[in-house]
């Protein structure tokens, strides 16, 4: 019996382990994907003038929000921030 109590708790263990590196991994995904967006926005944008920062912040902003996340980033440049 004691030995069905420990197996559940260390399969427990592992599923919250596994969970917590899942999100860490997505999170650093939408990073990269945020960064690859904002240098295409600056690849294009750079034909009219329009220029945004890749930075930590801007990038997990546009990874996690995707276009509209670098049109947000866009207004809040242009409203002068």
């Amino acid at each position: 019996m004691e030995v069905w109590v420990f197996g559940l708790a260390a399969l427990v263990i592992l599923l919250i382990v596994v969970n917590i590196f899942s999100l860490s991994l997505k999170l650093l995904w939408n990073g990269v994907v945020g960064m690859i967006l904002l240098w295409l926005f600056n690849l294009v944008g750079g034909i009219v003038g329009l220029h945004l920062e890749i930075g930590a912040v801007s990038a997990l902003v546009a990874g996690f929000f995707g276009i509209p996340g670098v049109i947000l980033l866009l207004l809040y440049q242009l409203m002068g921030h």
